[in-house]
């Protein structure tokens, strides 16, 4: 096979993963001070590679490509780099560089790059701004954060309700050059700047000049309120299958236009935030510094320890039970752990369930039932399993039938648990990703244990 075929294989078994032999070349070509080289390099990667590049590399390293190549910095660059690292790679950046940067963004991700930013730099990157977009900056920063108005850009395309297909071509040619780069909707507004209607590029193509737009506008139209929280904006793009949508303020007038790429990335992060808060790693990445890491997991380690010490308790309760037959501390951590695993079964599907909105009120006593069974049948199951086990193991038809009875009911809670402990959490306005794993094992511990240890105690002394 040829060396171009080799080559081709290779990057199509890393899939879109950053090449290793391109950031092994930029890593040579930094150690040799090759600014050339590297801006070879950089310059035919996507600016999600690049970032991907800066995040993946200690602090260290990251300063001496910034040092070398920082003119080849673009603000799409810097809005595609993890937040952790973001205003370390801005406050290295020389200023010049960071204005231009920051010039070529849309208003939605200038928004994005402030947020996370001190004062300080928040001020230059708006003293870089064209007075136009630092006003559209600053009436969007005036917005709650998680919001809409956070969310939208300001660059919108409208036409009046009563141009035809002709009229609004001329106009997009006509101001071609103050078109955002991106857009997939010509929104249709009445006399009042109010949302009425928005028509694909695709039908304005693909349409006779002199046909109105009102004929073919698109049926699956809404708009969001500019104080609607994001994770809301996110739900309905992800639900009705939007592709972009306009914002109103509270009068309905337009303010902007929110498109379906700043709705997944929210929606990204929200299943991201899901993910960790459900390990208890708070909202950590790769990139963060130990001490910040040590800070974000210590909390939930300590929880995590309070209520091993509950478990703990109610084995001490059972000492007697446990010195009489040994047999009992061998057997109590698959007690814990199938219950533990079981639970977690459960309550992975309910957080889930709770954030597409798919669990509700009118269904969750179906979805509990459900659960419940299905804890019922596979503690049968594994109850037949530990039964025999125990028989077999030790010679003891009461223990194998203890054990058998305490996997049952553990596995029941379980499933119970797992449901309505982030339903109640959500209810009362609580997370449930965020503390619903630490009640699930402690109620499956704590059930597991004084369900096996008190049958034991019951049948066996």
């Amino acid at each position: 096979m040829s060396e171009e075929g080799t080559e081709t294989l290779e990057r199509e078994d890393e899939g879109y993963a950053l090449d290793a032999r391109t950031v092994a070349a930029i890593r040579l070509a930094v150690a040799a001070g090759d600014s050339a080289r590297l801006g070879e390099l950089l310059e035919p990667l996507h600016p999600a590679d690049v970032a991907d590049l800066l995040e993946q590399v200690d602090s260290a390293h990251r300063r001496e490509i910034l040092l070398l190549g920082a003119s080849f910095l673009t603000g799409d660059i810097l809005s595609e780099i993890d937040e952790s690292i973001r205003e370390e790679v801005i406050e290295f950046l020389p200023q010049d560089v960071l204005a231009d940067a920051v010039r070529d963004l849309e208003s939605d991700d200038v928004v994005d790059l402030l947020e996370d930013l001190d004062p300080p730099q928040q001020e230059f990157i708006l003293d870089a701004l064209e007075d136009a977009d630092r006003v559209a900056v600053e009436r969007a920063l005036s917005y709650p954060e998680f919001s809409a108005g956070r969310l939208m850009q300001r660059e919108v395309v409208m036409a009046p309700e009563h141009w035809t297909v002709g009229e609004t071509i001329d106009h997009l040619r006509a101001n071609k050059k103050t078109l955002p780069d991106q857009f997939y909707h010509v929104i249709v507004v009445d006399p009042r700047l109010r949302p009425v209607a928005y028509v694909t590029l695709g039908k304005i193509l693909s349409t006779k000049r002199s046909v109105k737009l009102a004929r073919i506008q698109e049926d699956s139209f809404r708009t969001i309120p500019v104080d609607q929280a994001e994770s809301e904006v996110a739900y309905a793009f992800n639900q009705y299958h939007l592709i972009s949508a306009p914002v109103v303020d509270d009068d309905g007038r337009l303010v902007g236009v929110i498109t379906i790429d700043d709705a997944m990335t929210v929606l990204d992060e929200e299943h991201e935030e899901d993910i960790l808060r459900l390990a208890g790693v708070g909202e950590g990445s790769l990139s963060d510094r130990v001490v910040e890491t040590t800070r974000q997991r210590f909390p939930w380690l300590f929880v995590n320890l309070i209520t091993a010490i509950i478990a703990s308790v109610v084995i001490a309760q059972f000492e007697a039970a446990i010195t009489q037959v040994v047999a009992l501390a061998v057997l109590m951590p698959i007690i814990a752990s199938m219950g533990g695993n079981a639970g977690t079964q459960s309550l992975t599907v309910a957080v889930r369930a709770l954030a597409t909105k798919d669990l509700t009120g009118s269904n969750v006593w179906r979805v509990v039932r459900r659960e419940v069974t299905v804890g019922l049948i596979n503690g049968a199951i594994f109850a037949l399993v530990m039964g025999a086990v125990g028989l077999v193991w030790f010679g003891s038809i009461d223990l194998g039938l203890v054990i058998a009875v305490a996997m049952v009911l553990n596995l029941a809670v379980a499933a119970l648990a797992g449901i309505l402990i982030p339903v109640t959490l959500d209810k009362l306005g609580v997370d449930p990703a965020l503390a619903s794993g630490t009640f699930v094992t402690t109620v499956t511990d704590v059930v597991g244990f004084f369900a096996f240890l008190g049958l034991a105690s019951a049948v066996l002394l």
